[in-house]
């Protein structure tokens, strides 16, 4: 099955303002800096209702970098390719299918390759979705979509602008966190049953401290290579199928 990705660079000013005006979600918006005129005054204010877009201004050869058609008129977005969820929906998907919330949390993961590996191995772990960061983070990009596999399609995505502070209002909807560390307890002796979030790391530097001290328990994986970690993507599969093989049991 041929998947249909949408390009998602859009360009021009009247392109962008169409992107904004028909409800594209826009990950990103780069501007010319110190451009003042009209249509980009427009083009600004409507970016500033959209909480999710990230606004940069930039100097000229920056857009003329990113530009694929060299008429980018001082004005350049990154659509998302897909459409992101709410933390409410995930959570609804675990109600309506009867089952204790598991949900996959990433800390800032850049590369989209790991993150559209992650989102299919969510999907086959039945994770009920997965939640990432709105900045320094990738978001749903064309990239990430082919990693997944076509799981973007069924596994929904939330983004949010704070990790810790959303892990602290699922923990008051009853929720556990375990967060993938080397030096945390070996995975298989921890009670990873119930009502689970699993938050997995950056690629080089792992989870943050804020966000792991949020965490309820730190899992390791045991290793026995001459190398000390696993790519992130890898690392989300061991561990959700250990929480997979918990609830089977």
């Amino acid at each position: 099955m041929e998947e249909n990705f949408e390009s998602r660079i859009v360009e021009g000013r009247n392109a962008v303002l169409e992107a904004f005006r028909s409800g594209k979600t826009i990950d990103r918006l780069f501007i010319l800096d110190g451009c003042k005129d009209g249509p980009v005054q427009t083009i600004l204010r409507e970016a500033r209702k959209h909480k999710d877009t990230v606004i940069s201004f930039v100097k000229k050869e920056r857009l003329d970098q990113l530009s694929e058609t060299g008429k980018h008129q001082g004005v350049i977005a990154y659509a998302a390719s897909y459409e992101y969820a709410e933390v409410e929906d995930i959570l609804k998907r675990a109600k309506d299918k009867n089952e204790d919330p598991f949900i996959i949390i990433l800390d800032n993961i850049e590369d989209p390759h790991n993150l559209g590996a992650i989102i299919r191995t969510a999907n086959l772990a039945g994770a009920h979705g997965v939640i990432i960061p709105k900045h320094r983070a990738v978001g749903l990009t064309a990239t990430v979509a082919k990693a997944s596999a076509g799981a973007i399609n069924y596994t929904p995505v939330a983004k949010v602008t704070n990790i810790a502070q959303t892990i602290e209002e699922l923990k008051d909807k009853g929720m556990w966190f375990v967060c993938a560390d080397m030096g945390g307890e070996t995975m298989y002796k921890l009670n990873l049953k119930g009502s689970i979030g699993l938050v997995i790391g950056n690629e080089g530097s792992g989870v943050s401290r804020l966000v792991k001290e949020k965490c309820d328990m730190i899992a390791s994986i045991p290793m026995k290579g001459d190398i000390d970690s696993l790519n992130a993507s890898v690392a989300t599969g061991v561990l959700a199928f250990e929480i997979v093989r918990q609830r089977l049991n």
